[in-house]
């Protein structure tokens, strides 16, 4: 028997590189939880900004009644009402500059009409006149945009862009384009969280949890009251891109591809000759014919008013003069409450006959769909029920808001040895555990969205490019 011992074995120190974790779907989960994490970082506040300015701008038929009463009701319902013709004389005697472009009827028994006057100095703003409908007598002007009072305009112009122009309709896109990413995320990180809350069923996911404290209450209430305003909120987002700057280009391609437009109204009188040939057909002829609409008088707009009316039309109609010679006028519905209406016809006026006729029910679905959505975000489209409806969503959006920046603050390390202002985010990384088939699935259907929602793909990628610096950054200071 040996009693030469056998030498041992080196020690070596652990692998300071932990083991890569397997591809799962946790893996997808926790890529997940950092996109979800930087999206509300980065772009909550943009959705505070958007939610309060769209809080401001819900009631603002409300406000209108409260600031421009003396402007948009009358005195004194009941009685016989005024020829039209007569209403419009009054608010040309009383402002005889610029052009009459447009008269608007009382939406109710209780408003004014609406004469509207177009002047160089006001560019694509308008003034219009207020006619007591019952005594033709003139009540005020005020200087609007599409219709809209000064208050409204103001107010929607915050909401739009911030009185920042065009580069402050960028804040608004990127508010819209990641709602829904934000959203979308948030409800499949809730829902599959735990199997301790799956137990407690639809109550576990749709009320917050009494007894937890600390970071779990705070999350528990941003994440069930998402839950509730999820569905309005994915639809303020798809509504909200469909007329912004660079998505809502998109969307217009996309109904160009599926002819999905509203079907436009011929205005063209038959038999007449608008090939601007003949005596003065030249450039100036053409810049005076689109410039500035032809000439109408008080009458003519009454004319065409009673053709309408017989035709069918109900409701508040706007009456425009032709823009240019040859066409006819056109008379269009103008009601935004549902049920809406928005029927139109081309009048000519000397022959006292309907030539064309668009009607709501013959809009393709896109048309239709994306009409009524824009009505729905503006408020107008259920009367109260929709402002309500809409408060709420954004009060609930700004307290959504509010409790993930307080989570991530009550996230931060308070321990003596080390503190920090704020949480620590989540691991880098995770997009190497996501499964295979979900990296070659995910990637070509992120690139699709990114080139249909170009403010979402942009900021996507400048997420990336400082994930990817901070990642280098980090590897340095660790390897000096």
């Amino acid at each position: 028997m040996s009693s030469t011992a056998e030498p041992l074995a080196p020690v070596l120190p652990p692998d300071p590189t932990p083991p890569r974790p397997g591809r799962s779907w946790a893996g997808a989960r926790a890529l997940l939880v950092r996109l979800h994490f930087y999206a509300g970082v980065f772009v909550a506040p943009f959705l505070l900004v958007a939610a309060l300015t769209g809080l401001a701008y819900t009631f603002t038929p409300q406000l209108d009644r409260l600031v421009y009463e003396n402007w948009l009701t009358v005195e004194q319902t009941g009685g016989p009402v005024r020829p039209l013709a007569e209403q419009i004389a009054a608010a040309r005697t009383a402002y005889p500059a610029g052009d009459l472009v447009q008269v608007i009827t009382p939406p109710g028994p209780e408003d004014t009409t609406r004469v509207v006057l177009s002047l160089p100095e006001l560019g694509e703003k308008q003034r219009t006149v207020f006619v007591d409908p019952y005594t033709a007598r003139v009540k005020g002007d005020l200087t609007t945009w599409f219709g809209s009072t000064p208050l409204t305009t103001w107010l929607d112009d915050l909401h739009r862009n911030l009185h920042l122009g065009d580069t402050g309709r960028l804040y608004s896109e990127v508010a819209a384009s990641w709602l829904w990413v934000v959203v979308l995320g948030g409800l499949v990180l809730w829902l599959g969280r735990s199997r301790g809350r799956r137990a407690a069923g639809v109550r576990g996911v749709l009320l917050p949890d009494r007894a937890a404290r600390g970071v779990r209450r705070t999350r528990s209430l941003h994440a069930a009251t998402g839950v509730w305003l999820a569905l309005g909120l994915l639809f303020l987002s798809a509504t909200g891109m469909t007329w912004s700057q660079y998505a809502g280009d998109r969307f217009g391609q996309l109904l160009d591809a599926a002819k999905g437009h509203a079907p436009v109204l011929d205005t063209e009188l038959p038999g007449a000759d608008t090939g601007g040939g003949g005596a003065g057909g030249g450039e100036h002829a053409e810049h005076q014919a689109t410039g500035a609409p032809a000439k109408g008088g008080p009458a003519d707009f009454e004319k065409a008013l009673a053709v309408a009316r017989a035709a069918g039309l109900g409701g508040t109609v706007q009456i425009s003069p032709p823009k240019k010679p040859g066409r006819a006028w056109t008379v269009a519905q103008k009601d935004n409450t549902w049920p809406v209406h928005y029927d139109q016809v081309a009048v000519d006026t000397g022959a006292g006959t309907v030539t064309a006729r668009t009607r709501w029910a013959d809009y393709p679905l896109l048309s239709k769909l994306s009409k009524l959505g824009v009505q729905g975000h503006m408020g107008a489209l259920f009367g109260l029920a929709n402002q309500l409806v809409l408060a709420a969503l954004a009060a609930g959006l700004t307290l959504v808001t509010l409790w993930g920046y307080r989570m991530w603050w009550q996230r931060r390390p308070t321990r003596a040895d080390h503190t920090a202002r704020v949480g620590a985010p989540p691991a880098r990384g995770a997009w190497r555990a996501v499964p295979l088939p979900l990296l070659v699935v995910g990637i070509p259907v992120v690139a699709a969205v990114g080139w249909a929602l170009p403010v979402l793909g942009v900021t996507l990628l400048g997420f990336l490019a400082v994930d990817v610096v901070v990642g280098v950054l980090r590897r340095t200071r660790s390897t000096a």
